[in-house]
């Protein structure tokens, strides 16, 4: 009698330990879906356009650079934005095209400031001081 009680006992057991398990599961099914939902919503989506300049980050300059050499080359010229993000580039001295992923671009806004007209001139001298 002792071992049937002990092995229903036993099954109770194992039944709770399922039930902490599959408990588990949805908590962190759960708990990702919030994380993923925090993470997309910061995400910024980047549209670009044709003939819009950019620089493109070359991660291949590892040997050359030093500490505080930039690895963002340009201004490249977009040439076709595809769908999923597939981007050709030009570079003006360069009749080659290149095919690249969107996430290793960025916008270049130095053309935009060239056309800007106004100037302010700020002269870095100490003011005349009054001598007795």
């Amino acid at each position: 009698m002792g071992f049937e009680k002990a092995g229903t006992e036993r099954k109770l057991q194992l039944q709770e330990l399922e039930c902490l398990r599959l408990e588990a599961y949805e908590n962190s099914r759960l708990y990702k879906e919030k994380v993923r939902a925090v993470h997309d919503k910061n995400i910024k989506r980047r549209e670009f356009r044709h003939r819009e300049l950019v620089f493109f980050y070359n991660s291949r300059l590892r040997l050359m650079l030093g500490k505080l050499g930039s690895r963002w080359e340009g201004p490249y010229r977009i040439e076709k934005a595809e769908a999923y993000g597939i981007v050709h580039l030009s570079h003006p001295s360069s009749p080659n095209t290149l095919k690249v992923n969107g996430h290793r671009l960025k916008l270049y806004h130095g053309e935009k400031m060239k056309d800007n007209k106004e100037l302010e001139i700020l002269l870095l001298v100490d003011p005349p001081t009054e001598v007795d």
